[in-house]
């Protein structure tokens, strides 16, 4: 599968270079030669089809070499995020069943604060694999590649089981999506424990024959100038990566960069257009996640701004009720999606039997986000359904909020959440980052949000924080600003008597 697919692709392009990973590149030839001698010393460990084995690096080459080698062995690769330690990190090597696991050496003292049964633990770099045949495993399509743990929110994170074929199947609807050539130059500074590194940039870039720039951290600042330099035609953005770039001081050159598209989800209807004129980028909005790829999609010919597009070849998706009953178009509800084609969803949640059973419940993956399906088919996403906000009696969309928020021109970004109020249900807060130079004007930033939204949505608390709580992957961690509540330094519009006049 992954493995052959390798030595094909290294046979149609030789020399080519496939690959710049923090400044080292790697052609297609020797990223077959380097997974086949990782490969190779995998299986001399005494490590077999089926086996796991977890990998906690940073962006690099050997990272790349490491899990494609793992692929080619039949091995399944267990990502782990960068960021985690202790209970966590335990947590994942335990319950993913890994035999061994490879790391970078700065995390070596993390594994040694924790209680673990591996077999083999291997430093990239310091640590040589031993020699020995490439194997060759005979896999079927459904066979497993990866388990990816969701950042959890609410407990531990939950494994995400998915085959060789649903890898190879995003990579390519990513390719067929964007319409990414041979000349292409694709870039990518999200962390290759993400989905979305792994096979909507490396892989992707791979199946398009084309070649990759990875980095391994996002700055705002520099973006467009490493496009230049590099040739980028193509990046993928998720979270608050456009509205960083947005946000930037306008310069005369702005449009003069030769990226032509971008890839990703979710971009705010007012700031699709104009960032597209700005930048003279086209951007492709897509709605999916972990356990089910790309589910719906706007492709270059056809969109409708602000949505997620249609659903992609392969899905069925509906908007549901509480009963799982179809609601009528624009009526919100949650997202459910099923495939029309074997092996391109999550297999299931790894030795969670009751979670995987009710997510498929009723034969359609149930993906816990809120969203609506006009007429057409065009999908909006709403919120995450635990993100949605109770307050007197009205639900409030969290990403709605935001969006408001994030228009005032002194915000950098902000989370939108609920806090226990004394009257009953929630109240609404939010943390804003302020843009530098900025100063914090609580009732202007209020007065800005009460034109543009229901009173009833209007913010209460307001913080200001240096940075938004996230993961390596810019996943929003919104659990720890409701976990910690009305902290002393939030700004109280009740106290301040402040009040919002009722439409």
């Amino acid at each position: 599968m992954i493995g052959d697919w390798i030595r094909a692709k290294a046979a149609n392009n030789g020399d080519r270079v496939a690959l710049e990973v923090l400044g080292e590149t790697l052609t297609y030839n020797q990223l077959d030669e380097r997974t086949d001698r990782a490969a190779a010393g995998f299986a001399a460990l005494g490590l077999e089809p089926g086996d796991k084995v977890c990998v906690m690096m940073r962006n690099s080459a050997a990272n790349v070499e490491m899990w494609l080698g793992l692929c080619k062995a039949g091995i399944v690769e267990v990502p782990i995020n960068t960021a985690n330690k202790g209970y966590l990190l335990q947590y994942i090597v335990e319950q993913s069943d890994a035999r061994a696991i490879v790391c970078d050496a700065e995390f070596l003292p993390r594994l040694d604060e924790i209680e673990h049964r591996l077999e083999h633990v291997i430093v990239p770099g310091r640590d040589a694999l031993p020699d020995g045949p490439v194997p060759h495993p005979r896999l079927r399509p459904r066979d497993t590649s990866v388990i990816l743990y969701t950042s959890g929110t609410t407990g531990p994170s939950k494994g995400v089981v998915l085959s060789h074929n649903a890898n190879l199947a995003l990579a390519r609807s990513t390719v067929k999506l964007m319409r990414y050539g041979r000349d292409d130059v694709l870039y990518t500074v999200f962390p290759l424990f993400h989905i979305n590194a792994k096979y909507t940039s490396v892989m992707a870039a791979m199946e398009a024959d084309a070649r990759l720039v990875m980095e391994e951290r996002f700055s705002a600042s520099r973006f467009f100038d490493t496009c230049r330099e590099k040739g980028i035609t193509a990046f993928n953005y998720q979270g608050a990566l456009l509205l960083m770039l947005f946000k930037q001081p306008p310069r005369e050159d702005d449009a003069d960069n030769p990226v032509r598209v971008g890839f990703g989800a979710p971009c705010p209807a007012d700031l699709w257009e104009p960032f597209e004129q700005r930048f003279g980028v086209r951007l492709v909005d897509v709605y999916g996640m972990t356990e089910i790829a790309i589910a719906t999609a706007n492709s270059l010919d056809e969109r409708k701004i602000g949505t997620g597009g249609r659903a992609a070849e392969g899905y069925e998706v509906r908007i549901v009720d509480a009963d799982d009953r179809p609601v009528a178009p624009d009526t919100p509800g949650e997202i459910v999606v099923r495939p029309t084609k074997p092996d391109i969803l999550i297999q299931e949640y790894y030795k969670q039997e009751q979670a995987t059973l009710e997510a498929f419940r009723n034969l359609w993956f149930h993906t816990g986000d809120r969203g609506r399906m006009d007429a057409d088919g065009y999908l909006t996403f709403i919120d995450r359904m635990k993100d949605a906000i109770r307050r007197r009696g009205e639900n409030i969309s969290s990403w709605e909020v935001e969006q408001v928020v994030n228009a005032h021109p002194d915000v950098l970004e902000c989370a939108a959440y609920g806090v226990s109020s004394e009257l009953s249900e929630e109240e609404v807060a939010i943390a804003i980052v302020l843009q530098p130079g900025c100063e914090f004007r609580p009732p202007a930033l209020l007065e800005h949000c009460a034109e543009r939204m229901a009173h009833f949505a209007v913010p209460r608390y307001v913080r200001v924080l240096d940075e938004l709580p996230r993961t390596p992957s810019q996943r929003l961690q919104k659990y720890k600003l409701r976990d910690a509540g009305v902290t002393p330094d939030a700004w109280d519009a009740v106290a301040h008597g402040f009040s919002v006049r009722r439409a």
